[in-house]
C-alpha cells in the first residue's frame, strides 16, 4: 500500500452528504463508468434542480428517463423517493445505526444491492470499516498490489482486506485510485 501511495499519491476524499441526492447519485453510478455516471448525474440534476423525494416522484419515471437513467434505475430511484415519502426509509435514522442494520434497510429497497449500501455507508456515512468485496475494480488492485496474476474472488478479497481493518474504507479508497493509475497486463 505505501508504495502504490508513494507511486500515485494520496486519492481525491469521496465523502458526500448524506441523504437521498448521494443514495441516488450511487445509484446512477451503478455499472458505468466515471464519465459516464457523472454526465448522466449533470443531466438528472438539470431536470430535477434539487434532487429530493419529492422533485422525483414530481418527474415520475417518465422524466427521470428523459433525464438519462435507464428505465430501471428510473423505477429504483422512484421507488426509493416513494419509501422515504411513505416513511418507510428513514436516512437520517439510519446514521444511528449498526452497518449490518443499513445493509439491511437499504438492501430490501429494489435497485440498493450489497455494493450500493456499501458505498453509501463509506462515503455517505464515513464508515471506517467498510469492504466492498464485490467491486471488480477493487479486486483487480488489490490482487495487482499483492502481486496475484488473476483477480481474487470476493471470498478472496475477503482474506486479503483483513489486513487493513478497522479501516478497510481507506483502503478502499486508495485501491480504487491505484487501480485508475497501475499499467495494464500485457
Amino acid at each position: 500500500m505505501r508504495g502504490a501511495m508513494d507511486a500515485y499519491g494520496r486519492p481525491k476524499s469521496r465523502k458526500r452528504d448524506p441523504g437521498f441526492a448521494t443514495l441516488v447519485r450511487i445509484i446512477v453510478d451503478q455499472q458505468v463508468s466515471v464519465q459516464a455516471g457523472a454526465a448522466i448525474w449533470a443531466r438528472v440534476v438539470g431536470a430535477l434542480e434539487d434532487v429530493t423525494p419529492a422533485s422525483v416522484c414530481a418527474a415520475g419515471e417518465a422524466g427521470l428517463r428523459g433525464a438519462g437513467l435507464s428505465g430501471a434505475k428510473a423505477r429504483y430511484v422512484s421507488g426509493i423517493a416513494q419509501a422515504i415519502l411513505a416513511g418507510d426509509l428513514d436516512l437520517k435514522r439510519l446514521q444511528r445505526c449498526r452497518e449490518d442494520t443499513v445493509r439491511r434497510e437499504l438492501t430490501t429497497l429494489k435497485g440498493i444491492g450489497p455494493w450500493t449500501a456499501d458505498i453509501y455507508l463509506m462515503f455517505a456515512m464515513g464508515r471506517p470499516d467498510v469492504w466492498p468485496v464485490g467491486d471488480i475494480a477493487l479486486q483487480a488492485a488489490a490482487g495487482r498490489l499483492i502481486g496475484q496474476l488473476n483477480r481474487p474472488s470476493a471470498a478472496e478479497l475477503e482474506e486479503i482486506g483483513a489486513r487493513w481493518r478497522p479501516y478497510r474504507s481507506v483502503a478502499a479508497v486508495m485501491l480504487w485510485h491505484y487501480y485508475k493509475r497501475m499499467p495494464a497486463v500485457r
